[in-house]
C-alpha cells in the first residue's frame, strides 16, 4: 500500500485529527493551549527551539523538568548564550547525546551575537542554525511561527506509516511517510496540526499497544483494518552492538573524589567525568592507571548501552596512602586539569549518566 490510496480522505483525517486535538492537548510547558493558538498567540520561539532540541530521542517525561531547569536559569537566549560550557553541560547531565548540549549553548550564542537575539521564522533559515537539522527547522517554523512546514517526528511517522500502510522499510520508507504528512498538513495551523499528530502517536498509536479503540481516525487507517497496525512503520532487523571494555580510576581524599575534564570532541566531550583509559566509541580502554601504586579492581560494575555499542565498565580504586599528581606527565591520562570534588556534593558535578552510575556504584560499595 501507499500513500495514494486514500488521497481523496485526507481532509476528513486532518479534520479529525484537529478536532481531537482541542479537547485533548497535552498540557507542556512550552506549549501555547489550542484555543489560544487559534487566536493566534504561538508561544516563545526560545522555549520551542529548546524543547525540541532536548525532545530529540528523549521522552517528553524526561525533558519537562530539564526544560523547566533551563528556562527558570537562562530565561533568555541571550541568557544562555553567556552562561559557562560546562555549566550548560552540567545542568544537561542525565539528560543523555550530550552533543546536543553543545549543539544547543553554540546555537545560543550565534543567534545572541549575530541575529540579535531574535530567532529566524523561516525554515531555510533555520536549517542554517547550529545543531538544526531538517526536523527541528520545521518544527519552530510551524509551531514558533505559524509557517506551513511538514513535520515529521518519530510519533507522526509511526501514526502516517500507519494510516496509510506504508509498507517500504525505514529509512527508505521515511520518503513516503513524508509524502503522506505533506498531504495531511494543512495550510493553515500547521504548527498545532504537527502537536495535534504527536499527541497522538505518544498516547495512542504507541509501538507497541496502541489504544485503536480510542482512536479519532480509527476507520481511516488502512493497518488497524488489516489487523496488523504494530508491524508498522516497518524497521530493519536490529544488528548486534559490538561491546567495548573501559576501566574508571576512583581516586579519593579527605572525603574529596578526583574528577577530570573529558576532551572537548569525542564522547561525552567537555563532561566533568572520572578518569578513564581513554576508551572511545569504536575502542576498548588501554587499561593503564593514570597513578602509580596500589589498585583493587572491580570488574564489570556497570554496563551502560551507547546508540552504536554498547560499554562494560571495570572500577579501579586507589589504595596508596600518598596521592602524587604530576600534572605535566599525566597528558594521556588526562589529568592537567584534575580537581578534587566533595562525595558528599558529588550530584552536583554534573556527570554524564555513565560516571554516575559508577559513581553510585563506589559510593554504595566504599
Amino acid at each position: 500500500m501507499g500513500v495514494d490510496r486514500i488521497t481523496g480522505e485526507t481532509q476528513d483525517i486532518t479534520a479529525k485529527i484537529s478536532a481531537h486535538y482541542v479537547d485533548n492537548a497535552r498540557n507542556l510547558p512550552w506549549r501555547v493551549p489550542p484555543k489560544l493558538s487559534a487566536r493566534g498567540t504561538l508561544p516563545d520561539p526560545y522555549h520551542v527551539w529548546m524543547s525540541e532540541v532536548m525532545l530529540q530521542q528523549t521522552t517528553v517525561a524526561a525533558v519537562i523538568a530539564y526544560f523547566q531547569k533551563f528556562t527558570r536559569r537562562w530565561p533568555t537566549v541571550a541568557d544562555l548564550a553567556a552562561a559557562d560550557e560546562a555549566d550548560v553541560l552540567a545542568a544537561w547531565a542525565g539528560l543523555g547525546y550530550y552533543a546536543r548540549a553543545r549543539n544547543l549553548h553554540k546555537c545560543a550564542r550565534h543567534v545572541a551575537d549575530n541575529l540579535g537575539g531574535v530567532f529566524p521564522s523561516e525554515e531555510s533559515e533555520l536549517l542554517q542554525l547550529p545543531g538544526v537539522g531538517a526536523y527541528t527547522a520545521a518544527a519552530i517554523a510551524a509551531i514558533a511561527f505559524g509557517k506551513r512546514a511538514v513535520v515529521v517526528d518519530a510519533n507522526i511517522e509511526r501514526l502516517v506509516a500507519r494510516i496509510f500502510q506504508i509498507d517500504i522499510p525505514l529509512p527508505a520508507g521515511k520518503t513516503d511517510i513524508r509524502v503522506g504528512m505533506d498531504g495531511l498538513t494543512p495550510q493553515n495551523g500547521a504548527g498545532d496540526f504537527a502537536q495535534a499528530c504527536m499527541d497522538i502517536g505518544a498516547s495512542i498509536c504507541s509501538a507497541k499497544a496502541p489504544k485503536c479503540e480510542i482512536c479519532p481516525v480509527q476507520s481511516h487507517c488502512a493497518a488497524y483494518g488489516d489487523g496488523d497496525q504494530v508491524r508498522y512503520p516497518v524497521k530493519p532487523p536490529k544488528k548486534a552492538k559490538p561491546l567495548r571494555k573501559a576501566r574508571f580510576f576512583w581516586i579519593e581524599q579527605d572525603e574529596k573524589l578526583l574528577l577530570v575534564t573529558r576532551p572537548s570532541k569525542g564522547m561525552l566531550g567537555s563532561m566533568r567525568a572520572l578518569p578513564d583509559d581513554n576508551w572511545a566509541a569504536g575502542t576498548d580502554g588501554h587499561g593503564q592507571s593514570p597513578l602509580d601504586g596500589n589498585w583493587r579492581i572491580h570488574e564489570n560494575i556497570v554496563q551502560h548501552s551507547f546508540t552504536h555499542f554498547s560499554l562494560e565498565v571495570d572500577l579501579a580504586v586507589y589504595q596508596s596512602d600518598k596521592i602524587v599528581i604530576n600534572k605535566g606527565d599525566n597528558k594521556k591520562t588526562r589529568l592537567d586539569d584534575a580537581l578534587w570534588w566533595p562525595i558528599s556534593g558529588i550530584e552536583d558535578a554534573g556527570l554524564p549518566t555513565l560516571y554516575a552510575k559508577a559513581v553510585r556504584w563506589a559510593v554504595k560499595h566504599r
